[in-house]
């Protein structure tokens, strides 16, 4: 039988250098670079909303797009850390109080608007092209995050899946309504919070099973 002394011995000499991956502080701020650059594209391509500087007038409305974009980014931030085992599970909370804020903001919009939905209040084409916004911007952020988190994410793969899909709703949502033209406050409801239900929902599900197979190191969940 091999001895304890032999055996690092022998695990030391077939180790192969492993490059350290960046602090997850940075990792987050490069993927959140790379939601701008995403972002900025579609702000070129679509333009931005036309009655986008109405809209800035509104509290609500500016409270509500403040709040979706912060959990956007603190969520993110929460998924790369949690994603470490040497990080608290309770960062995953930091989204929790944004989060708070948008939610209601939403339901406070739609509640003062209801009367703004009338026959031609929801329009079909309208929803088509938020539609395609949602998946231009939720897939690339999705796919790009699952692949900065492949080498980590294991540790915790639930945790870290459902927070870094919040982050991709938050900032989806965020888009849509720099984006799109949507009057009832109504659709907004459906479009944003079903958006970030869908992707939460889809993210936990399936989320762990996908950074699996991505991953070099398969490991049982943690969450």
């Amino acid at each position: 039988m091999i001895t304890t002394p032999d055996l690092i011995a022998a695990l030391a000499a077939d180790a192969k250098p492993v490059r350290r991956l960046l602090p997850p502080l940075a990792r987050a701020v490069g993927w959140l670079a790379f939601g701008v650059l995403l972002l900025s594209f579609l702000g070129i391509v679509h333009g931005l909303r036309p009655d986008l500087a109405d809209h800035l007038r509104r509290p609500v409305f500016v409270v509500g797009t403040l709040a979706a974009l912060i959990t956007g980014v603190s969520a993110a931030v929460a998924c790369f850390l949690i994603s470490l085992p040497d990080r608290s599970r309770l960062w995953v909370l930091l989204p929790a109080p944004s989060l708070a804020v948008w939610v209601s903001t939403i339901g406070y919009g739609c509640l003062t608007d209801w009367a703004l939905i009338g026959p031609s209040g929801l329009q079909v084409g309208e929803a088509f092209r938020c539609f395609v916004t949602l998946a231009l911007t939720s897939v690339p952020l999705s796919l790009v995050m699952i692949v900065m988190l492949r080498y980590a994410a294991m540790l915790r793969p639930t945790l870290v899946t459902i927070t870094g899909s919040l982050s991709v709703a938050a900032i989806t949502a965020t888009s849509l309504s720099l984006f799109h033209s949507i009057d009832a406050s109504m659709m907004i409801l459906i479009w944003n919070l079903g958006t970030a239900a869908l992707i939460v929902t889809l993210g936990g599900a399936l989320g762990p099973r996908l950074l699996a197979s991505l991953s070099p190191q398969r490991m049982p969940d943690r969450a």
